[in-house]
């Protein structure tokens, strides 16, 4: 028979390897979740899945200034980019910034917003003004926009991220053929 310390200490050391396993475990899982629903690993939509995490609830996204924005975006051949809401102050400030970004994509599914994604917008005067070349946020080359456009803004450069809803054409393309507008409903948005 062991002596008693030595028992305890045994003890101890099983519980800490359960603590590791589990702590493994859960991660492992929330990878899994990830991989298996087809949301990307890429390193830019790993940060704003962190950066937004708060913005699941719309009702914060409003909290922090963002604001709906044109309804709900879609395409005839595309599917959708979702129910924009922007934070107008970010947009006008000519800067990008992973932890913010200018819009955010929300789905409607019932009677709730979904987060899809986000759009980072920089309007291209602001931009071009300060810097020689088109902006990339973490090696991702932003699109440009002209002017007029259907937006009814200056001419813009964005970046759409799908951190949060798959998208079978890229994380980083303008459309999600898997996002739809088809339950949007302005009454929501006015709460």
């Amino acid at each position: 028979m062991l002596p008693v310390r030595t028992r305890e200490a045994l003890v101890r050391h099983r519980h800490r390897i359960l603590i590791g396993l589990s702590a493994l475990a859960l991660v492992s899982c929330s990878s899994t979740y990830m991989a298996t629903h087809g949301v990307s690993n890429a390193p830019l939509a790993q940060e704003v899945r962190r950066a937004t995490e708060r913005y699941q609830d719309v009702a914060a996204a409003t909290a922090a200034g963002y604001a709906p924005f044109l309804g709900c975006v879609s395409s005839p051949q595309d599917g959708a980019m979702g129910i924009h809401y922007v934070n107008g102050d970010l947009v006008g400030d000519g800067k990008l910034d992973v932890a913010r970004p200018e819009a955010l994509m929300y789905e409607q599914k019932g009677n709730k917003l979904e987060l899809v994604g986000v759009e980072y917008i920089v309007i291209a005067s602001a931009w071009d003004a300060g810097n020689k070349t088109p902006p990339t946020l973490m090696g991702q080359l932003f699109h440009y926009g002209t002017s007029p456009n259907r937006y009814g803004i200056p001419a813009y450069y964005a970046l759409h991220v799908w951190a949060w809803k798959a998208n079978p054409h890229g994380v980083f393309m303008d459309w999600n053929p898997q996002v739809s507008c088809e339950e949007h409903r302005v009454s929501l948005l006015r709460r």
